[in-house]
């Protein structure tokens, strides 16, 4: 049985070769730089497949006897269908297979950036015969399915381009790298030799010797917690990739909207002494030590006729539903007050808090226990002042630290959120062969849930994964990748 464990680690090679045959007869082509009028010196059209090279002689003059040879460079011009008119001057990359990025024949139009000029020569190669347009990740998943990279890696690109700040720039990196595909590789592997071994028990078990059950139990195990620390390490680190929602509350004219200007460093927000000024959500999206943030403040919280105030305080109050985290701004010259604890006790207990007392300018506030006495179980507690900035930094440090990003200074591959499911469920296969061991039952019953772990962790990588699982996770990434 030993020797069938080897057979099934072949399964997905066999399939994707399957897939392969099937895309390898199509070429397909899209652009494959971000476009924008009158923005980017040049543009980039891709084309992957058989007919690529062809394709590109076909749609580009190139003046002299420039050869037509892989990783060259070619100078020549797009010609429309009639041959006669010269749609823009170009540079032409060729890259054979498999030495590309798909693994197939690959070329490169690089074009003057803009919007028209592009998507003119676009048409041009769309009109040869044998090119589609590509659909969403198709270049990847053809590089997937070609082995020039794992679906970790293919992943990571998409985040790389979706990066919104530095730091996840950095995680997105780690995965490109083979952080992500080396880890799970490794625990997969594993429980594939453990699989190995039970096996060869089920059909050999009196000519082999007898195997330590609680032992390799407790190996199985350890590798469950290894999978649970990815997953919860991940979990830290999934607001460098998603970023943060954080949402200001409090009573009216407590300094939510002068919080939110000194902070995005902005008058994103209208400040006045009359409560009630803010009547809708604001959004300010910024960046705190290279996490991304968006910060919504909302309309202050109180019991009010006006009907569009009361509209705005129910979009506060669902607001909240949503947050990662939520700043309780109070006055704390006037102390807390029962309108903040009565707002408090509609917060939802399980979303992080951070108390803030603002107006720490005025020269009364020490004098106003208030606070203290009143939250004194509550914590993390900040003073500040949204006039003159004081206290901001500790704002800042206490916010970082309630996320977890404090701790997170060496960046390491992280798990996204398909990737974190599928381990999950691998480490719950694992963790239900306790039982199975608990009751004594015979190897045969060892290897089912084994082998779901085997087959969740495979789906991470792609080792193991159907068509329809491929298109709906390259579905996601953009055109042109």
């Amino acid at each position: 049985m030993a020797i069938q464990t080897g057979i099934n680690r072949k399964k997905s090679e066999v399939f994707l070769s399957m897939t392969l045959s099937s895309t390898n007869e199509e070429t397909i082509a899209a652009i494959a730089t971000a476009i924008a009028s009158g923005q980017g010196g040049i543009a980039v059209v891709r084309v992957s497949g058989p007919k690529a090279i062809q394709t590109a002689q076909k749609v580009v003059l190139t003046p002299g006897s420039q050869i037509w040879e892989s990783h060259r460079l070619l100078y020549g011009h797009v010609l429309d269908a009639n041959g006669k008119e010269r749609i823009d001057e170009v540079l032409v990359l060729i890259m054979k297979a498999p030495r590309s990025f798909t693994g197939e024949d690959v070329i490169e139009i690089q074009c003057h950036g803009g919007l028209i000029t592009v998507q003119r020569v676009l048409e041009q190669v769309l009109k040869q015969s044998g090119v589609r347009r590509a659909l969403p990740g198709e270049f990847s998943q053809r590089a997937v399915l070609n082995g020039r990279i794992d679906l970790t890696q293919a992943e990571a690109i998409s985040e790389l381009i979706a990066a919104r700040s530095q730091k996840a720039a950095q995680l997105a990196m780690a995965g490109l790298d083979g952080g992500i595909q080396n880890r799970i590789t490794k625990l997969r592997d594993k429980l594939i030799d453990y699989l190995s071994e039970i096996e060869a028990r089920v059909d050999f078990e009196d000519e082999l010797p007898l195997l330590d059950g609680e032992n390799l139990l407790q190996e199985i195990l350890n590798v469950k917690l290894d999978l649970k620390a990815l997953v919860e390490e991940s979990n830290r680190q999934s607001y460098l990739r998603n970023g943060l929602k954080i949402v200001i509350i409090g009573r009216p004219n407590v300094g939510k909207s002068s919080l939110l200007n000194r902070l995005s460093h902005s008058e994103k927000a209208i400040v006045t002494d009359l409560p009630g000024t803010t009547r809708d959500i604001l959004e300010s999206e910024i960046i705190l030590k290279g996490i991304p943030i968006m910060l919504l403040d909302t309309a202050g919280i109180r019991t009010t006729e006006d009907a569009i105030e009361k509209i705005g305080i129910a979009r506060s109050n669902k607001a909240l539903l949503t947050a990662d985290i939520i700043l309780v701004v109070f006055d704390i010259s006037q102390g807390w007050q029962d309108e903040d604890q009565a707002l408090l006790a509609n917060i939802p207990e399980k979303i992080p808090k951070l108390f803030i007392g603002n107006k720490a300018d005025l020269k009364n506030y020490k004098a106003n226990d208030s606070f203290l006495t009143r939250v004194n179980h509550i914590s993390p507690k900040v003073v500040f002042s949204a006039l003159t900035g004081k206290g901001e930094a500790d704002l800042i440090d206490a916010l970082l630290d309630i996320c977890g990003a404090s701790t997170t200074n060496d960046i390491v591959a992280a798990l996204n959120e398909r990737q974190r499911d599928l381990a999950t469920l691998a480490a719950a296969a694992l963790e239900n062969m306790k039982e199975v061991a608990d009751q004594e039952l015979p190897w045969d019953f060892w290897t089912i849930d084994l082998r779901q772990a085997i087959h969740h962790l495979g789906e991470i990588t792609g080792a193991e994964i159907t068509e329809a699982v491929l298109d709906k996770i390259f579905s996601r990434f953009c055109i042109g990748k």
